[in-house]
């Protein structure tokens, strides 16, 4: 009789949580949930570009991408009711810029370095 109990107390548990999540200010039937939810599309399109060469990669698309995780992933946790989807998109999206601008600065510093610059004679 007991594990029926506990098996039934356990679905009890998980269908509350569920049903807590779907009528949370910032659940599913909100767009506080959707416009997070679709925004990791730049996060995993930035993971993607991780295999592009770093000279392809966009100074202001990257510095924009990193300042637009760190001015919202901030925001997420200020506002109420507090958005976990947001605040955990915008901090992929501030790490991946941050890689991406890592890469592109090595980059051009080792090519900058690489190529001496040389006096032409008039």
């Amino acid at each position: 009789m007991k594990e029926i109990l506990s098996k039934f107390q356990r679905k009890s548990m998980a269908t509350s949580k569920l049903q807590a999540l779907w009528n949370h200010p910032a659940g599913p039937k909100t767009i506080h949930f959707w416009a997070p939810t679709f925004k990791w599309g730049i996060s995993i399109a930035n993971i993607a570009d991780f295999e592009k060469p770093p000279e392809t990669l966009s100074y202001p698309q990257q510095m924009v991408i990193t300042g637009t995780g760190l001015i919202w992933s901030r925001y997420s946790t200020v506002i109420t009711p507090k958005n976990w989807n947001l605040f955990s998109v915008s901090l992929a999206m501030a790490a991946t810029g941050i890689y991406q601008l890592t890469r592109k600065i090595k980059h051009d510093y080792a090519s900058s370095e690489a190529e001496p610059v040389v006096a032409k004679e008039l």
